[in-house]
């Protein structure tokens, strides 16, 4: 299971929320199976459907 808690704190250079996307949709790309957003996103430019962006970016490979 991977949590965002686990890639915000194993990312702490992230400087953005599109930052944050590519490394979770690199995440899914590598094998990870489930995905739990335990946190939310801490950046400025954080959308209001956040969980929506992130959960397709995770299983965008897969869907392929």
């Amino acid at each position: 299971m991977l949590y965002l808690s686990e890639i915000l704190i194993q990312h702490h250079d992230l400087e953005s929320f599109e930052d944050l996307v590519q490394v979770v949709r690199a995440r899914g790309q590598g094998g990870e199976r489930f995905f739990s957003m335990d946190v939310p996103p801490p950046f400025a430019d954080t959308p209001e459907n956040w969980d929506a962006v992130l959960e397709a970016a995770f299983t965008e490979v897969r869907a392929r």
